[in-house]
């Protein structure tokens, strides 16, 4: 064998490795299971080490076999036995060879390979040469892995719960490492979620607040003693933190239907009045502002507020309002907010595009979406040319498909609420709860039956109301 090309590391599987350098050390990659022989050298003592491979934190027993340079065994010899620990090499034990020349050592293997590498050495005697085997890798057989993510079923929206993952071999011993999580919203795809580390007991905590319904699960890579391992998917649903609207069973649904606006954050209803940003102005301009409007961009401020929707979640709403009013209604709507008072839906009316027919952001649509808004600059509904109260900002539409209006073409957004009234989303009374906030805030129920999803803002006078609607209503 030409040992100037051999490798530096044997690794041990069930074959033989033998070392016949006359007390040189010699280093050979030896695969598992194969058996490779050094070429005899004048006058050298052959040393051969045999052991199969074995699973981390188990006993293998290492097989030694010491002959002379004619083939004899050399009994009674005593043989070095080393092992490399955090990269020093340390004495694991002297052990003699018997009559046949063999002698063997049982090794526990690491879940390191780096801490399985050892060495056997004789010193020779009088008429025997010394024989090493040089750096020999004691060869690990992959565990199973098995990974499992806990923990409650369900969570309550705005707050956390705790994943816990075990990390653990097939036969239950616990496995200290990196496990990566992935969470998957459901009807989407799995992304990834970051990781935890298990500690000694395999072990690990994660804290979530998943917002929606959600599946979990956990992932470990393959190891030198271990295979990858995914984890069964566990399912946290995201449960509201008030409870949902109930409406008639035989109730109509919108005809529109719009998603979910972003869900809310900080306590309370959180209303931010704020100056129009380009961004607003841009969506606005050409749908629900328009030249000839009697106020512009600097008579107008955008409400950010927190509302509870039907479905029991928070959300977080927008309207344009007049800069003079836009206080009244922040306030109005904190304390529809605090009184559990839902609302479907608060997008701003450009949302819904132009309407020819309006001459501004279609009310139409709007309304068939059970949208709460404010500013329009538009006509009123059902009555071509007559401007509506919503064009100065001061009027206020409020779940609009359970509260109709009767136009002078017939009610819309449906007739089917137009009878019917609802404790929390439809007020046919001025002793409603959401009718009484509105006016405790300055903001009157105008039209009463004729239009009960409208609200103006009142000082001393009917403010808001255009001229023409004096004495009829005027949506």
């Amino acid at each position: 064998m030409n040992h100037a090309a051999a490798a530096n590391t044997a690794v041990m599987g069930s074959g033989w490795w033998r070392s016949a350098i006359g007390g040189a050390a010699m280093s050979v990659v030896l695969v598992a299971g194969s058996a490779w022989t050094a070429a005899a050298v004048d006058g050298a003592s052959t040393l051969a080490v045999q052991a199969p491979a074995a699973y981390a934190d188990s006993g293998v027993p290492v097989s030694l076999s010491l002959i002379d340079a004619g083939g004899s065994p050399i009994a009674g010899a005593p043989v070095s036995v080393e092992r490399q620990v955090d990269g020093s090499w340390s004495p694991m034990a002297t052990i003699t060879t018997d009559e046949t020349g063999e002698a063997s050592i049982e090794v526990v293997l690491s879940r390191d390979p780096a801490d399985n590498l050892i060495r056997v050495s004789y010193a020779g005697d009088e008429t025997h040469a010394p024989a090493d085997t040089g750096e020999v890798l004691l060869a690990l057989k992959r565990r199973d892995s098995r990974l499992r993510v806990t923990g409650p079923g369900s969570v309550v929206d705005e707050t956390r719960t705790r994943l816990v993952v075990r990390w653990t071999t097939g036969s239950g011993a616990p496995v200290s490492g990196r496990v990566r999580l992935y969470r998957r919203v459901i009807g989407g795809e799995w992304r990834p979620a970051g990781s935890v580390t298990t500690d000694a007991a395999g072990r690990a905590e994660r804290s979530v607040g998943p917002r929606e319904d959600t599946l979990w699960r956990a992932r470990v890579s393959q190891q030198a003693w271990l295979r990858s391992a995914v984890s069964a998917s566990h399912r946290i649903d995201n449960r509201p933190p008030h409870a949902p609207v109930v409406l008639p069973s035989d109730a109509p649904q919108p005809r529109i239907a719009l998603p979910p606006q972003p869900r809310a954050t900080g306590a309370g209803a959180r209303p931010v009045v704020s100056q129009i940003s380009d961004a607003v102005w841009s969506q606005m301009t050409g749908r629900s502002w328009h030249a000839g409007c009697p106020v512009g961009r600097a008579g107008l401020r955008l409400l950010r507020i927190n509302y509870w929707g039907y479905d029991g979640y928070r959300y977080r709403g927008e309207l344009v309002a007049a800069v003079e009013v836009v206080d009244q209604m922040a306030g109005a709507l904190t304390d529809v907010y605090d009184a559990g008072l839902p609302i479907r839906s608060m997008y701003r009316v450009d949302r819904f595009g132009w309407s020819s027919r309006l001459r501004g952001a279609d009310d139409y649509a709007s309304m068939a979406a059970g949208n709460t808004s404010a500013f329009n600059c538009r006509d009123v509904v059902g009555r071509p040319g007559v401007r509506s109260p919503h064009s100065t900002g001061r009027s206020i539409d409020i779940n609009t498909w359970e509260n109709p209006y009767r136009s002078a073409q017939g009610t819309v957004p449906n007739t089917w609420w137009q009878s019917r009234s609802h404790p929390l989303v439809a007020w046919r009374s001025g002793d409603h709860a959401m009718v009484r906030i509105m006016r405790a805030h300055g903001l009157a129920w105008s039209y009463g039956l004729g239009d009960t999803q409208h609200f103006d803002a009142r000082r001393s006078a009917r403010v808001g109301v255009d001229p023409g609607c004096a004495t009829t209503v005027c949506e």
